[in-house]
């Protein structure tokens, strides 16, 4: 049986081989990583994994966030300004209201 530490790692080398193979044929990354997760998660007889949120915040989500502020072209990104704005306030108000909803109707936590 794979424990959870081994498990964790071969997930760490899993996203960079993906990164490397969706740089080598040319599709944005975070579309082979869905994939890979989904797949990943169709394998049958692996154990689930539960994940400290903060590991996660630590430990995963750096290494996909830094090279895409890296290389992001800010001549691009202050051309798009427009239509990037209002997509990320509506997609926000829109993921806040069922959360806001929902507590209001549960009252959790008193």
């Amino acid at each position: 049986m794979v424990d959870k530490t081994e498990l964790i790692l071969i997930c760490l080398v899993a996203v960079a081989l993906l990164a490397i193979v969706a740089r080598k044929i040319r599709i944005p990354y975070p579309i082979l990583l869905t994939i890979g997760g989904v797949v990943l998660a169709l394998v049958p007889g692996l154990p689930a994994i539960h994940l400290d949120p903060q590991l996660v915040f630590n430990l995963f989500l750096p290494p996909l966030l830094y090279p895409a502020a890296v290389y992001t072209s800010w001549r691009d990104f202050r051309a798009n300004l427009r239509s990037i704005l209002p997509l990320a306030i509506v997609l926000v108000l829109l993921t806040m209201t069922p959360l806001l909803l929902s507590r209001s109707v549960s009252q959790w936590p008193p």
